[in-house]
């Protein structure tokens, strides 16, 4: 796995990109990190308060806060 930090910045930079929240699907496929290495980057960027999620019946999606 890559550095925690580094992927998180490409998810930040992802969403910034974007303007709007986005599906989680769309950002591993945007960004090409596995599964672990997304959602590793997801909580970095939640503990530090810079992201949001939110998740309707099927689907989750992320937002910069």
């Amino acid at each position: 796995m890559q550095n925690v930090g580094a992927n998180a910045g490409l998810v930040w930079q992802c969403l910034n990109a974007a303007g709007k929240a986005v599906e989680v699907k769309q950002i591993k496929k945007a960004t090409k990190l596995t599964d672990k290495e997304a959602y590793a980057a997801f909580g970095w960027l939640l503990r530090e308060g810079k992201i949001s999620i939110e998740e309707n019946e099927k689907e989750v999606f992320v937002a910069l806060s």
